[in-house]
């Protein structure tokens, strides 16, 4: 993959810009200009409307983005400060060819994460085969050795995964990284749709896009599949940390869209070897409990002990087997960015397959050869924390300045291994709607897996979409958006 990554100042001319972007895959056009088959009906579309109208149909959606309050919060400026999710209305369309391919490769991905964290949390014969270090489990602050032996029901362990995609040409979809702890962004994935059914209907005549709407219905299935037997009409709630959270929008979206109690961990307690749900009609047994709360905050007993947040005497109940977590205790050892690596391994290992979606090149830090080969080219690469997430703790090289990478430097030496590097991408480029004109932008994809009675993939998935100029960033929390995501169905285009 070309890694020279230029970046433009305030003073270029948009025809800088246009020859900067010219080197990244378009996901529109073919390198002639000639319109991409999945796009030929909205190009259509967007040749007759004028900028005008589609600025003022941008508005409505801003509009009714705020009336519905779909916010999340930007922990770097203190955790309270509310934002509306950034959303541009040119969706990101897929042909079912191209869609087939992410497909098998996040079932694939998912389905050997899910055996891996059986297994080291069982008989590791991974670990004793020598294909993964054994001191990136049982060092790793994500692993839990209380669940080890704990038998899951369906050893279901990420009930809900997303797999971030980057995609530098045709065919060519990268993993970026894997979310198994408890990945977010699936209401905007609805909320997006909803919202460009509403201001676009003409866009989805005439084609066959897949829907997204029954997500929370078998989101819910997958749930109750995974409830402690003899449960005949499984109790589920959904577990927030509260309405400071930065998804809180989003748990209360899924617990109304799936028609569960919306709980905190002051609403829940146990008893008898049982979780209770408090009620003004007296207490409910719980069966599964839908958490987006990290580890640490589940049971002030077992993890943290100063978590407000928390269920005293959780751990018991799930390790007798009376409960269930989605996604399980200790899944995050299997997202953590050093862990990435291995996962065509596990794949091969435990399916006798070779990896569907490849791996970015990644720099182990934790090697000292390749530590010093990032020290010398900081400037080319992105350097990332191990444990990050959000976008934050991360240095992109290329825009970056050298007392910048001489700071960043002296964190990694103080502890290498808590720092992996990669290529600067080629990240895809959408048309987006900026200030007015249609522009190309930086985007990427994350599908989400489900996992309970069978594992499966929402069509389409979130694509988040970089809105600064030039910028490879597409978090929310960094300044980017989201776009409404369309899998053509066969026979559609």
């Amino acid at each position: 993959m070309p890694q020279d990554t230029d970046t433009l100042t305030a003073e270029e001319t948009p025809q800088q810009a246009a020859k900067y972007y010219s080197k990244f895959f378009n996901e529109m056009r073919d390198a002639d200009g000639t319109v991409r088959p999945a796009y030929k009906e909205l190009a259509k579309l967007l040749d007759g409307l004028s900028i005008e109208s589609l600025v003022t149909k941008q508005e409505a959606a801003d509009a009714l983005f705020r009336r519905l309050g779909i916010t999340f919060a930007v922990y770097s400026e203190g955790g309270s400060t509310e934002r509306l999710i950034p959303f541009d209305l040119i969706p990101r369309i897929l042909h079912h060819s191209e869609w087939s391919l992410v497909e098998r490769g996040c079932l694939q991905r998912v389905k050997a994460i899910n055996t891996f964290l059986y297994d080291i949390y069982h008989d590791q014969e991974i670990l004793k085969a020598g294909l993964v270090p054994e001191e990136l489990v049982f060092k790793n602050p994500a692993f839990r050795p209380e669940m080890c032996g704990v038998d899951l029901p369906k050893k279901v362990y990420a009930h809900v995964a997303g797999v971030d995609l980057v995609r530098t040409g045709e065919r060519d979809f990268f993993v970026l990284e894997d979310n198994v702890r408890t990945p977010s962004g699936v209401s905007y994935l609805l909320e997006n749709r909803e919202i460009m059914m509403r201001l676009f209907p003409d866009a989805f005549n005439g084609q066959a896009v897949s829907p997204v709407g029954n997500y929370p219905e078998r989101l819910l299935e997958n749930l109750r599949a995974v409830a402690p037997g003899g449960a005949d009409d499984p109790v589920v709630v959904l577990l927030t940390p509260g309405r400071y959270n930065s998804a809180y929008f989003e748990h209360v979206f899924l617990a109304e869209q799936m028609g569960i109690d919306l709980v905190e961990g002051v609403d829940l307690f146990v008893r008898d070897g049982f979780v209770w749900m408090r009620t003004t009609e007296g207490p409910v047994r719980v069966d599964v409990i839908y958490r987006r709360l990290d580890d640490d905050f589940m049971d002030p007993l077992a993890f943290y002990p100063g978590s407000m947040l928390a269920v005293p005497g959780l751990l018991s109940v799930v390790r007798s087997g009376r409960v269930a977590l989605a996604n399980a205790l200790g899944t995050g050892v299997a997202d953590d960015k050093a862990m990435y690596v291995y996962v065509p391994r596990m794949i091969e290992f435990y399916l006798g397959e070779h990896a569907i979606l490849k791996n970015v090149q990644t720099y182990m830090l934790r090697d000292p050869k390749q530590c010093q080969h990032v020290l010398a080219n900081m400037e080319n690469l992105v350097i990332k924390e191990v444990q990050g997430s959000g976008g934050y703790g991360m240095l992109i090289g290329p825009a970056s300045t050298k007392d910048e990478r001489e700071a960043y430097k002296a964190r990694v030496l103080e502890n290498p291994d808590n720092y992996i590097a990669q290529p600067t991408l080629t990240l895809s480029t959408a048309p987006t709607l900026c200030n007015g004109e249609l522009v190309p932008r930086h985007v990427d994809l994350r599908p989400f897996v489900l996992s309970g009675n069978e594992t499966s993939v929402i069509p389409g998935g979130l694509t988040r979409v970089a809105l600064r100029e030039t910028s490879l960033v597409v978090n929310s929390s960094q300044g980017g958006g989201t776009k409404d995501t369309w899998v053509l169905e066969r026979g559609a285009c």
